[in-house]
């Protein structure tokens, strides 16, 4: 068989199975605004052209698809069953179009994950995966929380215990967080010999935006030395200014290790004294239910891994 007899035999395969996209995308607007009416007026035909199609459909598939009752409609389990797929390949679709539209690359990668997890992890890397990948676009898209997986969403990097569900979770790294500061905040203070001495220095806080998310008496209370009354030179509520007053001279900040490592390789950064505490959570890729773990995908969590690339 030709590859022209074998792509005629798909197509005229697809035709069998799916008679009707003109249905398919009226049975969507139907099922999506729970009304034939609304869905007519939004494809600009009549009532009953799309009750007809509707009809046809079910027909075909031997089914109800909607409950008809009184002044409403419903969908079936067989209907949700079919609206399920139907409005995800739909959005799929549409959102292809688009980005050819608008002159976007088709291997654009919609990546979403706190703000500090971009600015910290992401951003350093990112040439690293330019040179690996050289066609592909990466979008990301930065949330002051743990980020919600969606439709417009190819992965979420997110931190907790991996037990989400809405998506397929791949473990990334766990942590590690100690107390940091400047070389310049260091050669002018004294450097603390016990945790106690910690009390005394100038504290940079950051508020706990993240389930898990640990301040600085957290800290203290996961090594044993509960602080109620914490005396801070300085509160942030974003991770991300905290680190920067940290890199300013301002204070004694609490690193996070897999965020702060490009800050400690170069120096910008100290860690002060011994003492850390490895939280229980961690942090994972979410591939979002009814999406597969692409070649593409493995590549980017083998990336958000690899702790050689900023060695070179």
């Amino acid at each position: 068989m030709t590859g022209n007899e074998e792509t005629s035999k798909k197509a005229k395969g697809y035709r069998r199975l799916i008679p009707s996209m003109t249905a398919l995308m009226e049975f969507e607007a139907v099922a999506r605004l729970s009304s034939f009416t609304l869905a007519a007026q939004e494809l600009g035909v009549s009532q009953a052209a799309v009750s007809k199609q509707v009809k046809y459909l079910e027909e075909t598939l031997g089914t109800r698809l909607f409950h008809r009752l009184h002044r409403a409609i419903k969908l079936t389990s067989e209907g949700y069953v079919l609206y399920s797929v139907v409005a995800e390949s739909m959005q799929r679709m549409a959102s292809v179009f688009d980005k050819i539209c608008e002159g976007i690359p088709e291997q654009e990668l919609v990546l979403a994950c706190t703000a500090s997890f971009s600015q910290l992890r992401i951003l350093p890397r990112l040439a690293a995966l330019r040179l690996s990948q050289p066609s592909l676009r990466l979008h990301l898209m930065t949330h002051v929380l743990n980020a919600d997986v969606s439709r417009d969403v190819d992965v979420t990097i997110r931190y907790g215990n991996g037990k989400w569900d809405d998506g397929t979770a791949i473990f990334l790294f766990d942590e590690e967080v100690f107390p940091v500061c400047s070389p310049a905040w260091l050669s002018s203070h004294p450097a603390p010999l016990s945790v106690d001495d910690f009390l005394h220095l100038d504290l940079i806080d950051s508020e706990a935006t993240l389930e898990g998310w640990m301040t600085w008496n957290s800290w203290f209370k996961e090594l044993g030395e509960s602080r109620p009354k914490m005396r801070y030179s300085l509160r942030c509520s974003s991770y991300n200014d905290s680190v920067q007053a940290a890199l300013k001279g301002h204070g004694i900040a609490l690193g996070w290790s897999r965020l702060i490592g490009p800050l400690l390789l170069s120096g910008e950064l100290i860690r002060i004294g011994p003492y850390a505490v490895k939280p229980n959570d961690a942090y994972y890729l979410v591939v979002p239910n009814g999406r597969t773990v692409t070649p593409l995908v493995q590549h980017l969590v083998d990336w958000l891994r690899d702790e050689s690339i900023l060695a070179h």
